[in-house]
């Protein structure tokens, strides 16, 4: 059963890619990082889709990052570190076609690796993001390295280091500039798509030049932050069994700004 959704319309040129682990939160597992990776590549050849909107099944949940149960070996070396995330985003996969996220429910954790790497969001009012990875004795690298690209740096440091204790509302994503629009309740995907269709009618050569030239100016940053990912998180996270004891444990009160 497929783990990522992807409905094509070549008459409006966009495609609309879903998370579909609902019952899972669209968490992330082995299976939906490959797939996705498989569609953005596809997408790349695609000539009559040029663009595209990403959003999430159910009403709970946009994405909830990498499942728990997910095991994915470690080499003991700082300088090396398999992430089956850092694979699953557009512009990983050298997509140069706009995606818009269209957010409902919980974006958290994992879920910055799309987000960071779609070029504007649109959220629903119950839209909330947060990263629980200090609450588990975990270093928040890659999460807080693309939502500093993002957002102003106090909001990320306050979002990161609060872990679960607090969430950032969708109305407080757009002041910040986190999103561009918050639409009335379940209006999300519609108003993704409205902007899709706009940008998928202009000359797509322009439109995906302008798209790289926007990521050119955050790249060589992310590439220089993202080299020292590695070692910090194998110096500052704690062994497994330490995280999962502070997953069991954890606290459900938490404070929506």
């Amino acid at each position: 059963m497929s783990t990522v959704g992807v409905a094509a319309d070549k008459e409006s040129g966009i495609a609309v890619v879903t998370l579909d682990r609902p019952g899972r939160l669209n968490s992330v597992d082995l299976e939906m990082a490959a797939e996705l990776s498989r569609v953005w590549r596809e997408l790349r050849v695609e000539d009559g889709i040029r663009a595209v909107v990403l959003t999430g099944a159910g009403e709970r949940a946009f994405c909830t990052g990498i499942d728990r149960d997910v095991v994915v070996p470690q080499p003991s070396s700082p300088y090396m570190q398999d992430d089956p995330l850092l694979t699953i985003g557009p512009k990983a996969n050298d997509l140069w076609k706009p995606v818009v996220a269209a957010v409902r429910g919980a974006a958290c954790g994992g879920a910055f690796y799309l987000l960071g790497e779609c070029d504007f969001l649109v959220a629903d009012p119950s839209a909330v993001f947060f990263d629980p990875h200090t609450s588990y004795g975990m270093v928040s690298a890659y999460e807080s390295m693309l939502m500093a690209a993002r957002m102003p740096y106090g909001e990320v440091a306050r979002m990161m280091l609060m872990g679960t204790a607090e969430r950032l509302s969708a109305r407080r994503a757009l002041e910040i500039g986190l999103v561009s629009e918050v639409t009335e309740e379940g209006g999300a995907l519609a108003a993704a798509v409205r902007c899709a269709t706009a940008i998928a009618a202009y000359p797509a050569d322009g439109v995906q030049g302008t798209v790289r030239a926007l990521w050119a100016a955050r790249e060589a940053a992310l590439a220089q932050a993202f080299a020292q990912a590695p070692h910090l998180i194998a110096l500052g996270n704690l062994p497994a069994g330490g995280q999962a004891e502070l997953f069991a444990g954890r606290r459900r009160e938490f404070r929506v700004r």
